[in-house]
């Protein structure tokens, strides 16, 4: 059984809470000794919009955003972030003068898709990409390279938490960072020192969230 969720606050709106809870966690890239749960984030209006008015706060009126890629169930938030950057005036290409906010879809094999019918929401489109938490990085690549293959061009990468600070030439933006989780580890899975010690994996998490093992 899992232990209860601590909650951090963010610096510049204590409303907005992290949720996390210690133990030996294994995603997709890595193994970490913490799980952070973004549900209440993602989901909760209050908490979305709390969270989109942090990360518009680092976009100026000089970033072009015709279009928020929103990752790992991310939408309400890109919504909400979509109306705060409109409110600021930061500069779109969009004929209407609006920004789409749209999902990538995925393929069985992994890969990064846009179907037809969305590709004049991507193509030749000023792309800000937001994600729930960023670790390794190796995500964010994937789907920069995907939006170039759709002759898109990425101009910002935000997320809920990131551990890491830039990618593909592009500086990340976060609501949460290591200062705010500053023992927060992360390992390959051959290099793990919770696996060589022999303590067990807590649970398999991903961008949906965790299941117990």
């Amino acid at each position: 059984m899992l232990k209860e969720y601590t909650k951090i606050p963010a610096s510049v709106n204590p409303n907005v809470k992290l949720r996390i809870i210690p133990g030996h966690f294994a995603s997709e890239h890595s193994h970490n000794n913490y799980y952070m749960d973004f549900a209440v984030l993602k989901s909760r209006c209050s908490e979305a919009n709390g969270v989109a008015h942090l990360l518009a706060m680092h976009y100026s009126v000089d970033t072009p955003v015709d279009t928020i890629v929103c990752a790992d169930g991310t939408k309400v938030i890109g919504t909400y972030l979509s109306e705060e950057l409109t409110r600021s005036g930061v500069l779109s290409y969009n004929a209407h003068r609006t920004l789409y906010v749209t999902s990538p879809e995925y393929s069985n094999t992994g890969q990064i898709v846009f179907r037809d019918n969305m590709l004049p929401m991507i193509e030749g489109k000023h792309i800000l990409c937001l994600f729930g938490a960023i670790s390794t990085g190796r995500t964010v690549e994937h789907m920069i390279n995907s939006l170039k293959y759709y002759k898109a061009i990425p101009t910002g990468i935000c997320a809920l938490f990131s551990a890491v600070d830039e990618v593909a030439d592009l500086k990340i933006r976060s609501a949460f960072t290591l200062k705010d989780l500053p023992d927060y580890e992360m390992y390959d899975y051959g290099n793990c020192p919770m696996c060589k010690e022999g303590k067990p994996i807590d649970a398999l998490v991903n961008s949906y969230g965790y299941s117990e093992l």
